[in-house]
């Protein structure tokens, strides 16, 4: 990292290396990027994963051994850093990657008297607060909180513990808004294949559909430790034409958007999954369960179509009701295309200037 500017608020971002293909890692990529065109700010990122080379670089292909090589390069590099700088931003998911980051860079900022701001982003974080008084301490050590959705923001409260709300970024320089005018029953399903995000009802949702519309179609983008047993689910049930395109970067998404007409989430464990605003933007009709804080950024009936969590048939329903009444569905998703304005990279990093100043001048 080189010296940051004299005069200029100079924040560091500690998070995941944007090399890996998750929502903190593309957020955290997403604010710097539109952090360094603010001439006020000299944003630099310091990642709480770093590749290293030669040796270490071998060690961190050990299973376990890698934890410990990368955790300490981690440390180090966060110590020579810290004092080089006026805030701290930590980027946060939950349980023990709560420890190995946010953690650290609380100690080396006390160390140092610098204010931090922990940036908490996990969905989990009722689960994880209610199960580990540790990290409530930590949180609350915080100089500020700061998380992405009202949903988490009423989470910590319950926990005493005050945060303000920066929403996500969409990245809109990479979607084109279009609007279908019939729906076609062409679907996209892009969430990992992990069980909080529970793809296998959105896969039940599928089955019902397909009965009625035998030509729909459903793109799974996504990869994780489901994979295998929804794409045995497929084959068993006969589903048709559902393709499985594991993970894809950031920059390609643009294209499963533009080709899709719905989409459709069946998570149960949520904060504010950027993959929904990401479908408004573009256009696509979003039909969606009401896990976390999903309803704090879908409007049912409005901006989008809510129902219950675990419930495919009412999934399918929803589905199915944008597909037979083209009229709600243009209503709809003109609405969540505005609705998704809020998030552009511009209004986003002012709110965290606006952050990054109050927490400085508190200290």
């Amino acid at each position: 990292m080189r010296a940051a500017d004299e005069g200029k608020l100079r924040v560091l971002i500690v998070g995941p290396s944007p090399s890996l293909i998750g929502g903190q890692a593309v957020q955290a990529a997403r604010l710097l990027d539109q952090l360094q065109r603010e001439p006020s700010v000299d944003a630099q990122f310091l990642a709480v994963n770093p590749v290293l080379a030669g040796p270490l670089g071998a060690l961190q292909r050990v299973k376990y051994v890698r934890t410990v090589v990368t955790s300490v390069a981690y440390w180090a590099r966060l110590v020579s850093s810290v004092r080089r700088f006026d805030v701290l931003h930590v980027l946060s998911a939950a349980y023990w990657s709560f420890l190995l980051a946010p953690a650290p860079a609380l100690a080396a900022a006390s160390i140092f008297r610098r204010p931090a701001i922990l940036n908490y982003r996990s969905g989990e974080a009722a689960d994880h607060f209610g199960r580990s008084p540790l990290a409530r301490k930590i949180a609350a050590r915080f100089d500020r909180v700061v998380v992405p959705s009202g949903y988490l923001q009423d989470v910590f409260g319950t926990w005493g513990i005050r945060a303000a709300v920066v929403p996500n970024i969409v990245d809109f320089s990479r979607i084109t808004f279009r609007r279908r005018a019939p729906l076609r029953p062409h679907f996209l399903s892009n969430r990992n294949l992990e069980p909080l995000y529970n793809v296998g009802s959105t896969l039940e949702a599928y089955r019902i559909i397909a009965r009625e519309y035998p030509d729909a179609k459903l793109d799974v983008v996504g990869d994780g430790s489901e994979r295998e047993r929804l794409e045995r689910f497929v084959r068993d049930a006969s589903l048709p034409n559902v393709t499985f395109h594991g993970a894809v970067r950031p920059d390609r998404m643009a294209d499963f958007l533009e080709q899709a007409d719905i989409y459709l989430n069946s998570s149960i464990i949520d904060n504010m999954p950027t993959s929904l605003l990401e479908a408004q933007a573009a256009g696509l009709a979003v039909a969606s369960s009401d896990a976390g804080g999903i309803p704090y950024i879908i409007s049912n009936g409005e901006t989008g179509l809510l129902v219950p969590k675990e419930q495919p048939n009412a999934l399918a329903a929803a589905a199915l009701r944008y597909l037979r009444d083209p009229d709600l569905a243009a209503r709809i998703t003109d609405a969540a295309h505005k609705s998704v304005e809020q998030y552009r990279a511009e209004r986003v990093s002012a709110g965290w200037v606006e952050q990054y100043r109050a927490v400085r001048r508190s200290r």
